[in-house]
């Protein structure tokens, strides 16, 4: 039975994607989707691709031809673990805008794959690349096995080492920037006059704190709970926490410094579940709007995580234990943090944070 799903741009054009799905003994066999700009057109297309459909063979004949954007389709419908926001995004921009997609899968072969990601490299970086590529191996690994699509995962392995010769993929960059305190000191000017302005204006002062001696991540930050909470423990569940290869569904629980106890415990406590009920993005670009004001260069809000791990080596944490609080896994990704020599906490007497969490007489 198909369906039809009516989606709006941001120029408020309307257009209607048309879906099919059909089961045997409740299994999803094909599924295939297309867009229209009138409803009409989207409900003829259904009707006629139904009728197609119901012919004998069909379906098998559906599965020799099986292109590449079918295969996606399909990855997308029967994938049990909930796909991250990036890894939609990436796919559907495959499906829609390369011709590759468009490719019978059992035709693809590594060559095809080189000249998709050549393609993809005009005005991105090879760690975009990289990241186009990782995502679209997820359906050459399983689409043979789970589903006898005829896409060969043997292509995409040829194809991924000659992409690392040609350096048209790579892995992401480390960032090593971190904040001095005087440009810290100019945020917290800049947000002390904007709080005192607007009462509805978002706590960043606090934000920026937490970040720093939490070393959350944005995004982790504005999914936090106090349920999630545990004060007598000093911890919190960290939900889906950022993992190579695994997000959704990764809940770890993190311990919590002091001073990062003391600003949980200067935020309200109203109906709202969220410790911290504000929306990532504006958070980040709230604080990329404030550098760009105060010129503070090539600062992100997520260099405060790495400024946050950084300070915990520099009082002399081991790695175990910086861990228990950053929530890295692999203790390897901490080996970066081995070459710090300064000792001591900077951020002692810092009057900021008695200013946005005063200790408790």
């Amino acid at each position: 039975m198909g369906t039809i799903t009516e989606r709006k741009s941001k120029n408020g054009k309307k257009s209607y994607t048309a879906q099919i799905r059909l089961k045997r003994d409740k299994v999803v066999v094909h599924s295939e989707s297309q867009t229209f700009e009138r409803k009409a057109v989207a409900t003829a297309w259904i009707k006629k691709r139904e009728t197609e459909l119901r012919e004998p063979g069909a379906i098998d004949r559906l599965k020799e031809n099986s292109t590449l954007a079918h295969a996606i389709d399909r990855y997308i419908e029967e994938s049990k673990k909930k796909i991250g926001r990036t890894k939609a995004q990436v796919l559907a921009k495959i499906k829609d805008e390369f011709e590759i997609a468009n490719m019978a899968c059992k035709e693809i072969e590594s060559a095809d794959i080189v000249k998709f990601a050549t393609e993809l490299s005009h005005g991105r970086q090879p760690q975009t690349v990289g990241n186009y590529i990782s995502h679209l191996s997820s359906i050459f690994a399983i689409a043979r096995p789970a589903w006898k699509i005829d896409l060969d995962y043997s292509a995409m392995e040829d194809a991924q080492v000659v992409l690392k010769r040609l350096g048209l993929i790579a892995k992401s960059t480390q960032r090593d920037r971190r904040p001095t305190l005087e440009e810290l000191g100019k945020l917290m000017e800049h947000y002390s006059d904007r709080e005192s302005r607007y009462a509805a204006h978002i706590p960043m002062r606090r934000l920026i704190a937490f970040a720093i001696f939490s070393t959350r991540r944005q995004e982790e930050i504005s999914r936090i709970t106090w349920s999630d909470y545990e004060d007598e423990n000093k911890r919190v569940l960290v939900r889906d926490m950022k993992n190579p290869g695994e997000k959704i569904g990764n809940d770890v629980w993190c311990d919590l410094p002091p001073e990062a106890i003391r600003i949980i415990a200067a935020m309200p406590r109203t109906k709202v579940k969220e410790i911290f009920p504000y929306e990532a993005r504006s958070v980040s670009a709230s604080f990329t709007r404030a550098c760009s004001l105060l010129g503070i260069e090539d600062l992100h809000f997520h260099d405060l995580r790495h400024e946050g791990v950084s300070r915990l080596f520099e009082l002399g944490w081991n790695i175990p234990h910086v861990a228990t609080v950053s929530g890295h896994r692999s203790w390897n990704s901490l080996k970066r943090y081995s070459h710090i020599k300064q000792r001591g906490d900077k951020y002692e007497g810092w009057k900021w944070l008695d200013i946005v969490a005063p200790a408790k007489q």
